[in-house]
């Protein structure tokens, strides 16, 4: 409930102090809810998230004390440079790349219920508060750095927090180009993206699925569940046919009224990267562990016992 009301005084406050300590609020309330006495990988999750939050936090702080000596003693201090070092405080508090390598170490750690709420309600906040500034450059930059970390850093992962966890960065990019763009379409984006990561989360946790060999062997004799499962991650990269890609196609559409061409291209070609290694995955599961095969080996079985 605290974490709730965190959020929703950054959410309605209208000073930068005021939205720095509904942030902290949030932070604190967080971090009980990570901390397990029995899991040590747990422990060490909620010590990174604090460090890395307080750091931002200060750095928030900081550069709102600027805003208010500028605005109110007349110093000279230039606007732009606070907004930048306010912009890469809120980009470190939601994980976006450059600023993103706390994220995927710390998912390592977490259970998957609280692995959904880094993923979605902590990231309200940071990006409700970048939408109020108008930093489009640096935006921009954040923007082809998150959707490429987050295309590359899924490639090689056999961990399932990893992967969601490169994938939430690269689903990042796409909300923070979304920003730039309209406030509307980010919001639609958001609550499609915590659906479908609300979905794949909680089947995770229901089965106890933490890596790639347990997916495969877990849904053997249970095919609707196989099929459900994967087109929530097919869904998840964007594949057409599916819910994940109409918020997509949004701001698509949007960035090319904008002539973000160039963005667009980049983002364009990071989705293809992680719907390479999502179909790589459902296509192994689909294809080759089937039940259908084992009686294949149970035939040979047979004969050389019958040889024997």
């Amino acid at each position: 409930t605290i974490m709730i009301i965190g959020t929703l005084i950054t959410v309605s406050s209208n000073s930068w102090l005021g939205a720095w300590m509904g942030l902290e609020i949030n932070l604190l309330s967080f971090i009980p809810l990570l901390s397990d006495n029995n899991n040590s990988m747990s422990t060490e999750a909620s010590l990174k998230y604090f460090l890395t939050q307080a750091l931002a936090s200060t750095v928030l702080l900081f550069s709102s004390i600027l805003l208010m000596l500028k605005n109110n003693m007349n110093t000279e201090i230039n606007e732009s440079f606070t907004s930048m070092i306010i912009m890469s405080a809120l980009l470190l508090k939601s994980g976006a790349a450059p600023f993103h390598f706390w994220f995927p170490n710390m998912m390592e750690g977490l259970t998957w219920i609280n692995s959904l709420i880094l993923m979605t309600w902590q990231k309200i906040a940071p990006l409700m508060l970048i939408s109020y500034l108008n930093m489009k450059n640096l935006l921009l930059i954040t923007v082809i750095l998150s959707v490429i970390v987050g295309a590359m850093g899924g490639l090689n992962q056999t961990s399932l927090r990893k992967l969601m966890a490169y994938s939430s960065i690269n689903h990042l990019g796409w909300m923070l180009s979304s920003i730039m763009i309209s406030e509307s379409i980010w919001l639609i984006y958001f609550l499609f993206y915590s659906f479908l990561s609300f979905i794949l989360t909680f089947m995770f946790n229901i089965f106890k699925l933490f890596h790639m060999n347990q997916l495969f062997s877990w849904f053997m004799n249970s095919k609707i569940l196989k099929f459900s499962m994967f087109m929530n991650f097919l869904s998840l990269g964007g594949l057409p046919p599916f819910l994940g890609f109409l918020p997509k196609w949004l701001v698509i559409q949007q960035l090319t009224m904008c002539n973000q061409y160039f963005l667009l291209t980049v983002m364009m070609m990071s989705t293809l990267i992680t719907l390479f290694f999502y179909l790589r995955i459902c296509y192994s599961a689909f294809m080759l562990n089937y039940y259908e095969n084992n009686w294949m080996m149970k035939m040979n079985m047979n004969s050389t016992n019958m040889n024997l």
